[in-house]
């Protein structure tokens, strides 16, 4: 590979990072290298704490029916003498304590808590470079128990992350002190919970406890996946650790439980999971409303656990428990940590007063005396700074000898080579769109869920990220990659992945995949109705720009005798009111197949496609450019742009506008047919095309979709009428229900002629 091409990737992948943190849509910057600090190699680029009188008396819960062992005491990794960590651990303490003091907002405790297990990760375990927070074969770490972002905020500022030079783009420069006293301020660097699209260094967006972890298991089914496709005997290219830290609340979400179920039947050996056993939340003692053995759950989802009992000041312990854990390939593990949240507060610690609210000026002043700390707010002492200094160098170097050994697996390996490229950078491989399936009026009628599938295993031939799977829902939502095998625990290298009965996990980890490489492509599945168990983890993929297929069928009370417990009604409407959300409704096997091309192109939204359960025509006019405009014109016999009425469809209800223009034309009325496949895509366009296509002249509007009528007003206007369904459906035959509901070319016609 020529020293230019890997520029070309380094640029593409700095580009990258570049438009990630400058906007939630694409963008076409261009990264001059000159500019950069990333190394261009001929590979890809890319004293002891006081004794608090407040220490945590450990609750009989933490030994209850345990039969876990706790860690051995063993060095790891390179270590600095005891009292230097001490010192680096109470900086990172501080520094979480008076950005939460100067914000009068946050979490101080849990910083406070897991500053030793946060400092041994990133000072002593995990590989990663400063400069280039996108090296690919870095390890990752999630904060699951986002709530307590100041211990990242101050790991990322120690740790040196500078990726861009000042001069060149605000949001990849350094987390600086400036940064941490702006905490959680406007336009601030480090907001009130971390966010991937906001923060170098950030994996993943989290805050709603649960979701983290679930990321996490995303992020590590990536790396095995990847490495099981790519590596080699004499090239391991692909080798990295997952780490997360994860509180009480976490474990107490139900994703979580969905999502560590999934990666102890996968045996994602390379996950590491941190759980700060504090047993305080928000309304205090977990005792209230907590008291399970999480050892003994996690032992039963088939994880490693490991417990170290002093998390305070055991350092060794942790260091111990890590090398164990790194130890076992075939299980993720567990690593509780018994910590007290709040440490060295002589009048808060261990206590829910810390969790979520300042320490306020006296206690900082007391934490200050206990914890022997005579310095500043945001002071970092020289030693400290200097002892976290070589890891700009260190990561750099790692760095390096990753890019010389891609090198070499290049030259040995090109076609396996040119595909991890293309997931790495996220570039598109040339023509992939050609694969996309066309249809004409003569086709035969065909469900569009059906059609999904004609899409998903022509692109799973040209786009060698594509993976993904169901919620136990694959042969209704017709999502199996029929050239592909099942994604499990021996065979990691197959694209199906089996996600069963876990809806709100599903998407949570395909928000991890999607974030993991650029050109990850994750789709998941269910029946549209069920986007309610997963709609908090389909808004964090909005959030964080996760570019995430969501494939759901069932659309509407078209399913039929399934009843309204299965038939969305008001679920277009919600997801067309969320921000940075396409929702995708086909009519057809053009305009599947356009939404499939829209949402491959959309790297930083995710898509929602509503599919059929019935058959639908394929229609004259539609096709999948029309597609890319979100609204367009599939049938017009007027002249001037200038209608008697505009009949507006969406999915099936498109066909039932197109047979009721048939018949008004009849009458020597001048007709125009518009499909509105995605609001969000139509919202694009300028103002100039929105007039041809819903000319401000022409208010005889008539809408028909087999859902909620809201926002509809805005479509068809004052002088309009939407026809829809503004109550929960019924168990009948689809058509039945259809005729019953109004939904018919006639309820078109009507009101058609009541507009002109």
């Amino acid at each position: 590979m020529a020293s230019s091409s890997s520029l070309t990737l380094s640029q593409a992948l700095l580009a990258r990072a570049i438009s990630s943190h400058g906007s939630a849509q694409p963008s076409d910057h261009r990264v001059s290298l000159s500019a950069l600090s990333i190394p261009t190699f001929s590979g890809l680029k890319s004293a002891a704490p006081r004794a608090s009188t407040s220490r945590r008396r450990l609750p009989t819960r933490s030994t209850r029916n345990h039969q876990v062992r706790s860690a051995a005491v063993e060095t790891i990794g390179t270590a600095a003498e005891t009292s230097l960590v001490e010192k680096s651990v109470n900086t990172i303490r501080f520094l979480a304590i008076d950005a939460v003091e100067k914000a009068n907002s946050g979490h101080p405790g849990l910083p406070m808590g897991c500053a030793p297990m946060g400092h041994i990760l990133y000072d002593e375990v995990m590989r990663y470079n400063p400069k280039n927070p996108y090296w690919f074969n870095r390890d990752r770490f999630v904060l699951s128990a986002g709530h307590g972002c100041m211990l990242q905020y101050a790991l990322l500022h120690l740790a040196g992350y500078d990726s861009v030079r000042v001069s060149f783009f605000r949001s990849l420069q350094r987390i600086h002190i400036n940064d941490l006293k702006n905490f959680r301020q406007w336009e601030s660097r480090t907001p009130g919970h971390p966010e991937n699209f906001e923060t170098p260094g950030v994996e993943v967006t989290t805050g709603p406890l649960g979701q983290g972890i679930a990321n996490a298991v995303g992020l590590a089914l990536a790396e095995k996946h990847l490495a099981a496709r790519f590596n080699k005997p004499d090239n391991e290219i692909i080798d990295h650790y997952t780490y997360v830290i994860l509180g009480d609340g976490c474990q107490m979400e139900g994703i979580a439980n969905e999502a560590c179920s999934l990666a102890g039947h996968w045996g994602l050996g390379k996950l590491i999971a941190f759980y700060d056993d504090n047993h305080i939340s928000i309304d205090g003692d977990t005792e209230i409303a907590f008291t399970e053995s999480v050892d003994k759950r996690f032992e039963g989802l088939g994880w490693h656990v490991i417990w170290v009992k002093n998390g305070n000041t055991g350092y060794d312990e942790i260091r111990a428990a890590i090398k164990e854990a790194k130890a076992v390939k075939d299980k993720p593990t567990l690593i509780k940590v018994t910590t007290t949240i709040g440490y060295g507060s002589p009048n808060k610690a261990n206590s829910y007063s810390v969790h979520g609210s300042a320490l306020g000026a006296k206690e900082v002043d007391a934490t200050r005396k206990n914890l022997g700390w005579p310095y500043e707010p945001f002071h970092v002492p020289e030693d400290v700074k200097g002892h976290w200094s070589r890891h700009v160098p260190q990561g750099a170097a790692l760095e390096a000898e990753w890019n010389a050994k891609f090198s070499a697996y290049e030259k040995n390996y090109k076609e396996e080579a040119a595909e991890l490229k293309s997931i790495i950078t996220g570039e598109l491989p040339a023509g992939w769109e050609k694969t996309l399936p066309t249809y004409t009026p003569e086709s035969p009628a065909d469900a569009t869920r059906n059609l999904s599938q004609q899409n998903l295993n022509a692109l799973v031939k040209v786009l060698p990220g594509l993976l993904g799977g169901s919620a136990d829902l694959a042969s209704s939502n017709m999502t199996l990659l029929k050239m592909f095998g099942d994604f499990q625990k021996d065979t990691p290298e197959e694209r199906n992945v089996r996600f069963g009965v876990r809806e709100h996990g599903m998407g949570a980890i395909c928000n991890g995949i999607a974030l993991h490489s650029p050109g990850l492509i994750p789709y998941c599945a269910t029946f549209f109705v069920f986007t309610d168990y997963m709609r908090a983890a389909i808004r964090i993929s909005a959030l964080s720009q996760a570019r995430v297929i969501y494939v759901m069928t069932h659309d509407s009370i078209g399913l039929g005798e399934d009843g309204p417990t299965h038939q969305p009604i008001e679920h277009l409407a919600s997801f067309r009111a969320m921000p940075n959300v396409l929702m995708l409704r086909p009519a057809d096997g053009n305009e599947t197949a356009g939404a499939y091309k829209v949402a491959v192109l959309k790297r930083k939204t995710p898509s929602i496609l509503a599919l059929s359960r019935q058959k639908l025509p394929q229609l004259a006019g539609t096709s999948i450019e029309g597609v890319q405009k979100g609204g367009y014109i599939i049938s017009d016999n007027s002249s001037g742009n200038n209608p008697d009425v505009i009949l507006i469809g969406t999915g099936s209800e498109l066909e039932i506008a197109v047979k009721a223009a048939d018949e008004l034309r009849k009458e020597g009325k001048a007709v125009r047919v518009v499909s509105l496949i995605s609001w969000e895509l139509f919202d694009e366009q300028s103002d100039a095309y929105k007039e041809s296509v819903f000319p401000s002249a022409v208010t005889a509007r008539v809408s028909i979709e087999a859902g909620s009528t809201f926002g509809w007003g805005k479509i068809v206007g004052s002088k309009g009428k939407a026809i829809g369904i503004d109550r929960f459906g019924a168990s009948a035959p689809a058509g039945r229900i259809y005729k019953e509901f109004g939904l018919t070319p006639e309820a078109v016609i009507a009101a058609a002629k009541e507009l002109c």
